[in-house]
């Protein structure tokens, strides 16, 4: 039987009480007559029939609920979900990029190492920054020339540390070389070798995760198919920062890996706080594989994206 109308004005008046005007179970008791008790069971009673609806509303662009239960789901240091107002993949990473800039900008301190790789949503982030603490900044990977990108590896470190007026740790080295006698020639120079070393000094990095498909990894596109096809046999799902990993996001040691100029996966999983900007439903499975193997602590992802990850 329907509660009559003396029953439903009592649960507003003690909702109205307790969520608009802040007042205490106790205070309420006292003002009405009844017990702390019941007060508690007619606000649960309200909230049950839909009389009370708690909601979290939106920042601007940062869907700030969906946010939330992101970060409480893989238990993540930071997580940030944007709503893309548009489908175009360069309006989306400049989004993307502007949000883990600003988050970047919050967490950053001057206790801190960032890490930077050559990635397209990197690329994104460090174009929108305005400031950072007086931080060291180390290049994490060679560069890739794309001819839709003017900036290298390099530009993006040098231009993250001038923001900040601190020193940039860089290298001159292509990500991908056409053999692994080039790139070890290479990782012997010795800019080569200190600049990747001080990667064990850093504490927090930003970074892209591609998934292993056409289009979908930078470095999936860069290799010949007989490579493609041996990765894709053993596994692997996605990259980031060139570190190969499984469904479960174990690092797989591939022969392809070691003509890349990059982090290895142990000093990658030594860095204390690594964040992924990433988007779109396509890439769910490796962000999903990337937070399961612990590779990244914080995610900065469009709504599609975090949809696909919350629906797992």
């Amino acid at each position: 039987m329907d509660d009559g109308p003396a029953e439903l004005v009592l649960l507003a008046a003690v909702a109205r009480r307790h969520y608009l005007h802040q007042q205490s179970k106790v205070e309420i008791a006292e003002e009405l007559g009844i017990s702390r008790f019941k007060v508690a069971r007619l606000l649960e009673s309200a909230r049950d029939r839909g009389l009370v609806r708690i909601e979290i509303v939106r920042q601007g662009s940062l869907d700030v609920d969906a946010s939330a239960r992101l970060q409480e789901r893989f238990g993540l240091a930071h997580a940030v979900v944007v709503d893309t107002a548009d489908a175009d993949p360069v309006a989306v990473r400049q989004q993307l990029g502007k949000a883990a800039a600003d988050l970047l900008s919050e967490v950053l301190t001057e206790d801190d190492v960032l890490g930077l790789p050559w990635s397209r949503n990197v690329h994104a982030m460090v174009g929108a920054l305005t400031s950072l603490p007086r931080v060291e900044v180390v290049q994490l990977t060679g560069a890739i020339a794309l001819p839709d990108f003017d900036s290298s590896a390099v530009d993006i470190v040098r231009r993250a540390a001038r923001l900040g007026g601190g020193s940039a740790r860089v290298f001159y080295a292509p990500f991908v070389l056409d053999s692994r006698a080039s790139a070890d020639a290479l990782r012997r120079q010795p800019a080569v070798a200190e600049g990747l070393a001080r990667a064990s000094a850093v504490t927090k990095a930003v970074v892209g995760i591609g998934h292993w498909s056409p289009g979908g990894s930078t470095i999936h596109d860069l290799l010949d198919a007989h490579e493609r096809a041996e990765l894709a046999a053993r596994g692997v799902v996605g990259e980031l920062a060139g570190v190969f990993f499984d469904a479960h996001g174990k690092p797989l040691r591939a022969k392809v890996a070691g003509r890349l100029i990059t982090i290895d996966a142990e000093a990658l999983r030594a860095i204390p706080e690594v964040v992924a900007v990433a988007s779109g439903a396509p890439k769910g499975a490796a962000v999903r594989a990337a937070l399961e193997g612990r590779l990244v602590q914080g995610l900065v992802v469009d709504h599609e994206l975090a949809d696909a990850l919350l629906a797992g």
